[in-house]
Order: C-alpha cells, then sequence, then structure tokens
C-alpha cells in the first residue's frame, strides 16, 4: 500500500489566501535548507475560501510553480486541495497533488451495523489488552468498546473510501497524496481510538500519508494555543507511538505522519512538538495556513502612506459585519468584543500601533488576540476591495514578503523543525 508521490518528513502548510506571497513563503523554506533541515512547502487553500475570494486553484498553482522555478526550488513541493469532498473536489482534480479529505460532518454519524459487526470480527487484535510500544500503561478493550468506536468513526472513514477512490479514478495511482482529518470531533482520540480508526483507514485501502487528530484544547485560528501544555505533550507523543504500531501492524505508508491543524501560532506547544518528533525519528505536517494573510496586512501597514489606510479600512469593515465574518469560524476564534478597539481609535493610529496590536508578539503589550483573530477572518474584506488590495500588496512587495518570511521562518519553522 504505498504511493509514487511521497511528502517528505517534515512539512508546512502555507496558505496564501490572494496568490502574491508564494516567493516569500518558499523564501523561508530556503532559509530552514540552509539551516540543514528540508521542509517541503504545502500551498493549501480550501474551496470556502476559493469561493469567497472568487479565485480558482489554477492560480494557486501557477503562483507557487512560478515562486518553485525564480527560486530555483528542487526539492518537492505541493498543492493541497484543502477540505474537499465530493461536491467540491472536481475543480481541485488537475492542480492539486494533496487532498485533505474532509469527513467531518460525518463523524458520529452510526455506520451501517453490518459494517461494524464486519469490523469487530475482522479485528480480533483490538480487543482485550492492547499493548501500543513505548507506551507505559497497556488498553484493555472489549468487543463494545471497539465497536463504539467504530459506530462514531466507521463512517467517516467510509466516506473518505469513496473520495480516494474517485481521486484514484480521476487522478491516478501515484500522483496524489492523501490525508485524513479527524480533528473536528468532540474530544481528543486516545491512542486506541486512533489506532481502531487507523485500521479502518488501511481496511479501506486509502494510503494515507498524514492524520490530522483531535487534539486536547483549543487551536483557534492565529493566536497561541489555549489548554494544557503537559497533556497535550501526552497526547502527542502517545499519537506518534499509535502511528508507529499501525504502520507496522496494518502496512500502512512508512511516512504516515501527523498533522497539526490551525498549527500557526501554537508557540506554546512547538517544543513539545520538536521534541516528540526527535524522541520518534518522526515527521510532522504543521498546517499555518492564514497566518500569511496577518503578515500582509502588517506589512500594508508597516509601508505606511496608502498602505496603512487599507489596513485601517479592512478592520473598520470588519468590526463593522463581525458577527457575519466570526460566524463560519465561531469554533475556532475566542474574541472579546470589549478588547476589540473602535475603528474611530485605530484610524488616529500610527503604523507602529497598528502594527503593535497584529504582529503576535506576546512581550509587546500592545499585541491584541482579538484584534488579530477579527482581522485573521477579515480576509473577505480585503476580496471585495479586489485590484486596490492587490495593487497595494504588489507596490509594497518588499516589506510585505520580509514580514512573510520572517514569521514562516523565526515563528514556526525553528522552532518546530529546528528547535531553536
Amino acid at each position: 500500500m504505498s504511493e509514487e508521490l511521497k511528502l517528505p518528513k517534515f512539512s508546512v502548510g502555507v496558505g496564501d489566501r490572494f496568490a502574491h506571497q508564494a516567493k516569500a513563503q518558499l523564501a523561508a523554506c530556503v532559509l530552514a535548507a540552509k539551516a540543514g533541515v528540508e521542509v517541503a512547502p504545502v500551498w493549501n487553500k480550501s474551496n470556502r475560501e476559493h469561493t469567497i475570494i472568487g479565485s480558482e486553484p489554477s492560480e494557486t498553482r501557477i503562483e507557487a510553480d512560478a515562486a518553485v522555478k525564480e527560486l530555483g526550488w528542487t526539492k518537492p513541493y505541493f498543492l493541497d486541495a484543502d477540505h474537499i469532498n465530493l461536491k467540491t473536489v472536481g475543480r481541485f482534480l488537475d492542480p492539486c497533488d494533496f487532498f485533505t479529505l474532509d469527513v467531518a460532518d460525518m463523524i458520529g454519524q452510526p455506520a451501517d451495523g453490518a459494517d461494524v459487526a464486519a469490523f469487530v470480527a475482522r479485528h480480533p487484535e483490538l480487543i482485550g489488552t492492547v499493548t501500543i510500544p513505548r507506551i507505559d500503561v497497556p488498553f484493555k478493550t472489549d468487543a463494545a468498546f471497539v465497536t463504539g468506536v467504530a459506530n462514531k468513526f466507521l463512517a467517516a472513514v467510509q466516506d473518505a473510501g469513496r473520495i480516494y477512490r474517485f481521486l484514484l479514478e480521476n487522478k491516478g495511482a501515484g500522483r496524489f497524496v492523501a490525508e485524513v482529518s479527524m480533528d473536528e470531533t468532540d474530544s481528543p482520540q486516545t491512542p486506541v481510538e486512533l489506532l481502531i480508526i487507523l485500521a479502518a483507514i488501511a481496511d479501506e485501502k486509502i494510503p494515507i500519508q498524514t492524520i490530522a487528530p483531535k487534539f486536547t484544547g483549543r487551536f483557534n485560528k492565529g493566536v497561541d494555543y489555549v489548554g494544557d501544555v503537559a497533556q497535550f505533550t501526552k497526547e502527542f507523543n502517545e499519537d506518534l507511538a499509535a502511528i508507529a504500531f499501525a504502520v507496522k501492524t496494518y502496512g500502512l505508508p512508512e511516512n504516515l505522519k501527523l498533522s497539526v491543524h490551525s498549527g500557526s501560532d501554537k508557540f506554546s506547544i512547538y517544543k513539545a512538538i520538536h521534541d516528540a518528533m526527535k524522541t520518534f525519528d518522526a515527521g510532522v505536517h504543521m498546517k499555518t495556513a492564514g497566518t500569511t494573510w496577518l503578515e500582509e496586512l502588517i506589512g500594508l501597514a508597516e509601508a505606511g502612506g496608502s498602505g496603512l489606510e487599507i489596513a485601517k479600512e479592512v478592520y473598520a469593515e470588519a468590526y463593522a459585519h463581525s458577527e457575519e465574518l466570526c460566524a463560519p469560524y465561531a469554533t475556532v476564534i475566542d474574541i472579546d468584543p470589549t478588547k476589540l478597539p473602535k475603528p474611530e481609535e485605530v484610524n488616529g493610529w500610527t503604523s507602529a500601533q497598528y502594527t503593535s496590536a497584529l504582529r503576535h508578539e506576546q512581550s509587546n503589550k500592545a499585541y491584541n488576540p482579538s484584534f488579530r483573530q477579527l482581522l485573521h477572518v477579515g480576509f473577505k474584506v480585503a476580496a471585495k476591495m479586489g485590484d486596490r488590495y492587490l495593487k497595494a500588496l504588489e507596490a509594497n512587495e518588499e516589506v510585505v514578503a520580509r514580514n512573510v518570511t520572517t514569521n514562516l521562518f523565526e515563528r514556526h519553522i525553528k522552532p518546530v523543525f529546528l528547535g531553536i
């Protein structure tokens, strides 16, 4: 069960809302290579984002290919059809070679009783005492437990199987990387639950190269991790152990690794992730997505003049339409309305005041997580500006690119992949 197209050990998912920062993002991966670690860039943009902005996946491919050519990047790179299903996959087929199979809607939907019974009968190794190497305590299970877990996740895995087979038929074997996302559920999976999910994925013959489980704590968009770091560390290590065991037990791809969704800006857990990867000699796929869009705003604000005016205008509009902008992201943002400055106040800010409130530097007393999260979901405002916004990016390319590259390399790649 292997694919010709292989995701390297370390990879970073980079979102590029307006298809203008691929070169700046790739420059961070070039810096990583110079520092001694290969981190493959994976440009990801969801169907929802394309719809909001009015763009096509083919545009993201053109931008990525141009950046690769211009910077002379000879290592692997990918384009992720982020969170696709059978209804939305069509437009991504040709330009993309990485597919995040979104089965969130099916998690918790009861699977066919006969299918669940067949799964339990097929996997006697999951019943009784389950010992996963490198986890201190063995797990005690019974048929009822395995049946319960299968009831919760089997329908979702079967849905992933349908999407994968569609891709196989229309894209071709060995021509894409598959990821399955299981992070949109109510509670973190235990290692034995993850093992059951992986057994089901193997049964569906999906050669996944990354899986995104649910971790403890909140992974809000664009801000730091909120939760128990010690508990996250324990779960992350146990998930790595479960994956290593599943690879050997079920013949899943040897390069199967964890994917951390909404992984950008989770500074307080980066050391735990790096240390666990080192302990297990494991890889990771870190999705950073929308943080680049915020660096565009920071760059425009830093540039001053009309750039700062556009940044202020984006905030004023986002503030006025906050309910509408926040609704689709309600489960992954945590904004305190009382901490949001009034647009009238922001309109009087200097470049330094705006960037200090927005840039994710927790040591800066002016940093405002609520301000940052509202702008994170406010890219729709910039999309409505159309050419005016894009021309501002082009006019201020140098300062914007510097912010994008610095953010990705210094705040994300260095602590996660280099451990510094």
